[in-house]
């Protein structure tokens, strides 16, 4: 079966709220990558988790979160700055994060930090999000990814916010296709798409990706399900209907979903991907209706008994 890496950002996230009639925010451990690799843990996969966190109490908490779930930290290294801040509004059950913290703890992991016999053992290998936008942890993956000899996937998770102008746009767009030009699964959202590539159709975009080197795509529409391009043509995967109450590490639980049952049932023939997906979209929905991301990252006994098969 092997282990996974996933590399990236850890960080807290406050939700805003309310409390006795007071505006409050609630304290969540985040990060899209640690979202993945806590799912990973959860769905029965071992997983190891690499990034660099700070040297305070909110770090502390992060290292416990993980401990706690069952994620490896043999990757992970401490810098003396304070725990970055994600604050997250909402409009209905989408969030809206910003980011409060400079430099962030999560850019600070450097090529030089990595373990080659951590990384290169990984029978899979996940990079991606806002970590990327940070050029150590960026010269960080790009070693990461020529050392592994596992399955790599990849998951821009694109933030607006964190892409000021044209610019930068183009340039994460250029991460964009170095990464997926060897990926053997790139994960993104319908929102993704849409930044990334303005007015192109979903499949359009899939079919871009896989033209640029990339084995399966898979294409993440909320609550109308996904569109998988992996075969001759592209399959669109309903996803089932919940009352969602936080989209908090939705697309998180489907790339976990989907990377921990490349450990445990290995790789799917292209035609066995839709059938993955929707699997992956059952443990997604259920995230959905619970409030925070990493904390609401099911166990493979609870997907089962909320979607009984």
């Amino acid at each position: 079966m092997g282990y996974a890496v996933v590399l990236g950002e850890a960080l807290v996230d406050l939700l805003d709220g309310r409390a006795d009639g007071e505006p409050v925010y609630r304290q969540a451990i985040g990060g899209a990558p640690l979202n993945v690799a806590v799912g990973v843990a959860r769905l029965g996969a071992p997983v190891e988790f690499v990034g660099s966190v700070g040297d305070d109490v909110l770090a502390g908490r992060i290292r416990d979160f993980l401990r706690e779930r069952g994620v490896g930290q043999r990757g992970v290294v401490t810098v003396p700055v304070p725990t970055t801040l994600a604050v997250a509004t909402f409009a209905g059950a989408e969030p809206d994060f910003r980011f409060y913290g400079e430099p962030p703890s999560y850019g600070l992991l450097d090529a030089d930090a990595l373990d080659p016999a951590l990384i290169g053992g990984a029978a899979v290998l996940y990079c991606g999000s806002i970590a990327l936008l940070r050029p150590p942890v960026l010269a960080a993956a790009r070693r990461a990814w020529s050392l592994t000899a596992g399955r790599r996937v990849f998951d821009p998770n694109v933030r607006p916010r964190l892409l000021p102008d044209p610019a930068a746009l183009d340039g994460f767009r250029a991460v964009v296709a170095e990464f997926a030009a060897t990926a053997d699964l790139v994960k993104l959202s319908a929102a993704d798409a849409e930044l990334l590539y303005p007015g192109e159709p979903l499949d359009r975009v899939a079919g871009r990706l896989r033209a640029l080197g990339a084995g399966a795509v898979v294409v993440t529409r909320g609550p109308a399900g996904a569109l998988v391009a992996a075969g001759a043509e592209p399959v669109e995967v309903p996803a089932p209907a919940v009352r969602a109450v936080d989209a908090t590490g939705a697309g998180d639980s489907v790339m976990a979903a989907l990377v921990a049952d490349l450990l445990l049932a290995g790789p799917p023939t292209p035609d066995g991907w839709p059938a993955r997906v929707a699997y992956a979209l059952r443990v997604a929905a259920l995230v959905c209706e619970a409030p925070g991301g990493a904390v609401a990252m099911p166990t493979r006994a609870q997907v089962t008994a909320r979607f009984p098969e």
